[in-house]
C-alpha cells in the first residue's frame, strides 16, 4: 500500500458510511437492489451491538487530509476503503463458532483500486486474527465480486463451498473462502 495510504480503526460514523458506501457501489457497478444495503446494515448494527475489541475489529483506509492554509479550512481525510473483522457465529443460531473469524464488508472505492488497499485490509485482518488467536477466517462473497476473490486467492484463501441463491435482485453464487490456518 502507498505511503500516502493508513489504515486507522472505525470510529462513530464509519459504519454508517460503510453501509452507504456498499449499497450506492454495488447498486452502480453490479444493479443490486436495496435489499442488499438492507443485508450490509444488519451486519453493521450486529458489529455494533457485539462489538468486543479483543476479538473483533474494523479498518477504514484513507488518504490524509490537507493541512489548513489560512483562510481555507483543513481538508479532510478521504476514505477508500473498509473491512469488518468478527467472531463467526452460525447464521441460524447466532451460536459462537469457536477458532473462526469472520472476514466482513471488504470494500475499496474504485478510484483506489490497484493500490494495494484490499491487500493491506485483508492483512489487517489476518494480523488481528492471529494475535487474538484464531485458527483461521472464513468468509462469504459472490463468484461474480472478481476483484475481492482476485485478493483472497493471492492471500492463500481456498474456496470450500458454493451455492446458487437469487439475492439482491439477481441470480448469483455465494462463495465461502477459508484462509490457510493463522498459527
Amino acid at each position: 500500500m502507498d505511503d500516502t495510504l493508513r489504515l486507522r480503526p472505525h470510529r462513530p460514523g464509519d459504519i454508517g458510511w460503510i453501509v452507504m458506501r456498499h449499497g450506492a457501489l454495488y447498486a452502480a457497478e453490479y444493479g443490486w437492489d436495496s435489499s442488499f444495503e438492507a443485508m450490509v446494515a444488519r451486519i453493521g448494527a450486529d458489529f455494533i451491538d457485539r462489538f468486543d475489541p479483543a476479538r473483533e475489529a474494523c479498518w477504514i483506509a484513507e488518504r490524509p487530509g490537507a493541512p489548513a492554509a489560512l483562510p481555507v479550512p483543513p481538508v479532510p481525510p478521504e476514505p477508500l476503503g473498509c473491512v469488518c473483522l468478527v467472531q463467526a457465529r452460525d447464521e441460524a443460531t447466532g451460536a459462537v463458532q469457536p477458532g473462526i473469524a469472520q472476514l466482513r464488508l471488504l470494500l475499496v472505492e474504485p478510484a483506489a483500486r490497484g493500490l494495494g488497499v484490499g491487500k493491506a485490509l485483508v492483512g489487517a485482518c489476518e494480523a488481528f486474527a492471529r494475535a487474538a488467536g484464531y485458527e483461521r477466517i472464513r468468509l462469504w462473497t459472490n463468484a461474480n465480486l472478481l476483484a475481492a476473490r482476485g485478493i483472497y486467492q493471492s492471500a492463500g484463501y481456498r474456496l470450500t463451498a458454493s451455492e446458487a441463491h437469487h439475492s439482491f435482485g439477481h441470480a448469483l453464487i455465494g462463495e465461502t473462502w477459508e484462509s490457510p490456518p493463522l498459527t
